[in-house]
C-alpha cells in the first residue's frame, strides 16, 4: 500500500512541478508550486517523519507561498509591460542550466546509496520534544529569550515616536 502511495505522491509531485516550469500565468505557477510542496510533505509522512511533515506545510504552503502570491499579484506582470529578453540572454539561461545539470548529476553519481531502515518512532514529535527539553534545553531557552527581544524591539521601532500629543 505504501509503495503504491509513494507511486501517486511521486507522480502527483513531477507533475505539479513541471507545471510549474510550464505554466504561462504566475499566479497558477504558485498554485501548483503549493500541490508540489503538499505532495513532499506527504512523502516526509512516509518516512515517518511527521513533525518535518506539518512543519512543511506550514512554512513553505502557508508562509512563503503566501508572500510569492502577494509579490506576483503586487507586481501585476503583464505581457505587454515585460520587456522581452535577447537571444543572447536565452542562449546564456539555457548554458548555464545545463551546467549546473552535469554539476548536480556528477555529484549523485559520486554520492554513496545507503539504505538505511529507520525504527518505528525515529521523526516523531514526542521524540523530538523529549530531546528538545532534556538534552537541549539550555539552548532552547536561550533562543525563546532571543525571539522575545526580537519582538520587543520590533513593537518599540514600530511603534516610533508619538508625535500627536495632547498640547
Amino acid at each position: 500500500m505504501t509503495l503504491y502511495l509513494f507511486y501517486f505522491l511521486s507522480f502527483v509531485a513531477i507533475f505539479s512541478a513541471l507545471l510549474v516550469v510550464f505554466s504561462k500565468n504566475p499566479v497558477y505557477s504558485v498554485l501548483y508550486l503549493i500541490i508540489t510542496f503538499f505532495a513532499i510533505a506527504g512523502h516526509y509522512v512516509l518516512l515517518n517523519a511527521q513533525f518535518l511533515a506539518a512543519v512543511h506545510v506550514i512554512v513553505y504552503a502557508g508562509a512563503i507561498m503566501v508572500l510569492f502570491l502577494y509579490v506576483i499579484m503586487l507586481l501585476n506582470l503583464n505581457q505587454e509591460s515585460e520587456p522581452h529578453k535577447s537571444n543572447l540572454i536565452k542562449i546564456a539561461a539555457v548554458v548555464c542550466g545545463g551546467l549546473l545539470m552535469t554539476v548536480l548529476i556528477g555529484t549523485l553519481r559520486g554520492a554513496s546509496q545507503v539504505v538505511h531502515q529507520p525504527g518505528k518512532d525515529i521523526g516523531l514529535v514526542k521524540n523530538l520534544g523529549k530531546i528538545l527539553f532534556t538534552e537541549f534545553l539550555f539552548p532552547f531557552e536561550v533562543s525563546s529569550i532571543l525571539l522575545l527581544a526580537a519582538m520587543v524591539g520590533v513593537v518599540m521601532i514600530g511603534k516610533g515616536e508619538d508625535n500627536s500629543v495632547n498640547r
